[in-house]
């Protein structure tokens, strides 16, 4: 197996309170493999791991989290780190400096009780100043630079997925389901849509039997005269609003098609949808959730 080579190297630091738990987060969610506070004569050793089976995890990003209180810090020292790996093996190397003022520091530590890490003994802004004098040649020498004095933790988040989320796999995963109202709605539904006002082949002898991947139940379903204008209003709404939820970082949409058991309406629009979206450049899963072999009896009692 060979060593791990990630094509993407980023150091994150910047000052504690700054939002540097936020960051290693966010960027873990977009697909980063994430390390904290490692000693930086560990990080060869990281990059020497041979890869797992899954041989794709050499080709995610990686983002290691230095600040003061990382083991032997020295802040030259990870900046001569960087220029190697540079010019080693061409490697994309980074680094990502999170600021903020002392006023606002000094506030956040005083809300959440926590006590500075630089200050044990005596009051936050002694440590405050001390951590910035310690930070200051990696805040010269950064490549990105983040202030977030008036920066909510959902702007920070959004910052930095515009600067770094990988553009190729932005799109959240994507569920279309369909599911009979009759037993229950879908928990993990965000966005939901009712079927039960276009009519019901259930009502139609020839057609209970079979489902909606049935080019009869189909028809008939596309025969109600408020089926055109009601799909083509709920596929624009639905091109609407993914892109929103992929900027929003939103990593799973599950879109939940109803009608009253599961089998009819439900299955063909929940079809329909599926085949427009991949039209759209989307790879959505399909589930029937409540489409299953009928037991004998099961036809003549409970309405689809």
């Amino acid at each position: 197996m060979s060593a791990r080579r990630p094509p993407r190297i980023l150091f994150v630091t910047g000052l504690s309170g700054a939002g540097k738990s936020t960051a290693l987060r966010t960027l873990e969610d977009l697909g980063w493999e994430v390390v904290d506070n490692l000693p930086l004569p560990l990080l060869d050793r990281l990059l020497a791991v041979p890869l797992s089976v899954d041989a794709a995890d050499g080709d995610r990003p990686l983002a290691v989290g230095i600040d003061a209180r990382t083991r032997g810090f020295d802040a030259d020292a990870i900046l001569n780190r960087a220029a190697r790996l540079r010019g080693d093996d061409a490697r994309e190397v980074e680094t990502l400096f999170l600021d903020c003022s002392g006023a606002e520091l000094a506030r956040r530590f005083s809300e959440t009780r926590r006590r500075h890490p630089l200050a044990q003994d005596r009051p936050v802004a002694d440590g405050i100043l001390r951590e910035r004098t310690l930070l200051e040649p990696l805040r010269r020498a950064a490549d990105h630079i983040v202030d977030t004095t008036a920066t909510s933790t959902n702007a920070l988040q959004q910052e930095l997925r515009r600067r770094f989320e990988d553009r190729t796999n932005a799109a959240p995963t994507l569920t279309v389901m369909s599911f009979g109202f009759s037993r229950g709605v879908p928990r993990e539904a965000d966005l939901l849509f009712d079927m039960r006002f276009l009519r019901n082949p259930h009502w139609d002898p020839a057609l209970r039997p079979l489902t909606g991947f049935d080019a009869g139940v189909s028809a008939y379903v596309a025969a109600d005269p408020a089926y055109a204008e009601a799909m083509e209003r709920i596929e624009g709404l639905i091109g609407l609003l993914l892109p929103r939820y992929a900027g929003e970082g939103k990593s799973y949409v599950t879109i939940a098609i109803g009608c009253t058991g599961g089998r009819h309406r439900s299955v063909h629009v929940a079809e329909r949808l599926a085949n427009v979206l991949r039209a759209g450049g989307f790879s959505p899963t399909v589930l029937h959730r409540d489409l299953a072999p009928q037991t004998p009896d099961s036809s003549s009692g409970r309405v689809a």
